[in-house]
């Protein structure tokens, strides 16, 4: 009965993520006197670009008819030659100029730029905006996401730890952690960090959490494409990467620049091989995460607007068909990167902290035939 219940509850779920997301590509209809205006493949990917993208404003949804916005805006941090702080609801969503001590600031295309008195946008030969842009410390959508999942982790991580002060087996919500914080330390934390797995143990389910709830907080209406920002994933990946080359042993390091058992020229052939391969492999768990999770979310916006682009009852109900079987894939997908991402960070870890045996047995001594 539970696991039908909890199947009933997936399937809510994403019923409720496509119905939202389709709502938002309205068909606008045709006015009077003039001509018939419809939703085109242009509009639908601009929705697209701006679903991925993040925002200065926490929009929940818009009226496609009037035009509102229901949400609030967040504050923006400015530092242009001393501290810039504003809320972005000044903007009006990129409409209206904000000027702070004599400097004008105009929110375009995602970005704030400095601009003259009149807003003016000036470009280069690529066609991409020349202005000068401050340094942006804003408290953005993606950021407050973040820190959503941040404290909402500490808080059912900190029950979990009191249960078992005074119970052996966790209660409530703590029933399902459990399984999964055994997961991460029996199946990736040991077989690939070995004896020191408690030390790593802790930044290991952290990053798994981390990712896994983020990927499942962007499948909902609200948008959020957090582990779709490459500047998200970077990060992540700069963790892991500081983690691996601080916890690096001797002998990690001299096989990356003096590798034994090999002859010399070769040692300084691969010599750069290894260094290169240091960079290579956090580059590695950045784009993988950002391309897995950015892909997904492409497809399932594509495939609603699909249902509005060909605006028949043949297109319509088989697009939604496969925008639901897309979307069990992403659960499946959002799960999978964040064991991914922990599983492969733990390997690199390992690499680092694994003890070689040097010793080979001399010539005269006896080894023994299996």
């Amino acid at each position: 009965m539970q696991k039908e219940n909890v199947a009933k509850f997936l399937l809510a779920c994403l019923l409720m993520f496509v119905t939202f997301n389709s709502q938002a590509f309205s068909v606008k209809e045709p006015q009077a006197g003039g001509d018939a205006k419809v939703n085109t493949e242009e509009e639908v990917q601009a929705y697209i670009d701006h679903h991925l993208q993040d925002s200065y404003y926490f929009n929940f949804f818009s009226d496609g008819e009037t035009g509102a916005h229901y949400g609030f805006p967040l504050p923006v941090i400015l530092w242009d030659n001393g501290l810039k702080v504003f809320s972005s609801g000044k903007f009006h969503h990129g409409e209206d100029l904000v000027e702070v001590d004599g400097q004008t600031y105009r929110l375009y295309h995602s970005h704030i730029y400095k601009t003259d008195a009149e807003g003016t946008i000036n470009y280069n030969e690529a066609g991409f905006p020349s202005n000068e842009r401050p340094w942006d410390f804003s408290i953005t959508k993606n950021v407050v996401m973040m820190l959503f999942v941040s404290l909402l982790m500490f808080v059912l991580f900190t029950q979990l730890a009191k249960t078992y002060k005074n119970k052996p087996l966790p209660k409530k919500f703590g029933r399902v952690l459990e399984p999964l914080v055994l997961y991460v330390r029996d199946e990736i934390a040991k077989p690939n960090i070995g004896k020191n797995y408690r030390k790593y143990t802790g930044f290991l389910l952290t990053v798994f959490f981390f990712i896994w709830i983020l990927n499942l907080l962007g499948m909902t209406p609200l948008g959020v494409n957090v582990t779709g920002n490459i500047a998200v994933t970077f990060a992540l990946a700069l963790v892991t990467f500081i983690i691996v080359q601080f916890s690096g042993n001797k002998d990690y390091w001299k096989h990356i620049f003096w590798m034994p058992g090999v002859p010399v020229p070769m040692k300084i052939i691969l010599a750069p091989i290894e260094v290169l391969g240091m960079f290579t492999k956090p580059f590695a768990l950045m784009i993988r995460l950002f391309a897995n999770m950015t892909a997904g979310h492409v497809i399932v916006m594509t495939l609603l607007g699909l249902i509005v682009i060909f605006q028949n009852w043949i297109a319509g109900p088989a697009f939604f068909g496969f925008t639901i079987f897309i979307s069990v894939i992403e659960l499946l997908v959002a799960f999978l990167q964040a064991y991914i991402f922990t599983l492969l960070s733990a390997l690199y870890i390992g690499m680092a902290v694994e003890e070689h045996d040097h010793h080979h047995p001399a010539d005269n001594e006896d080894i023994p035939v299996i």
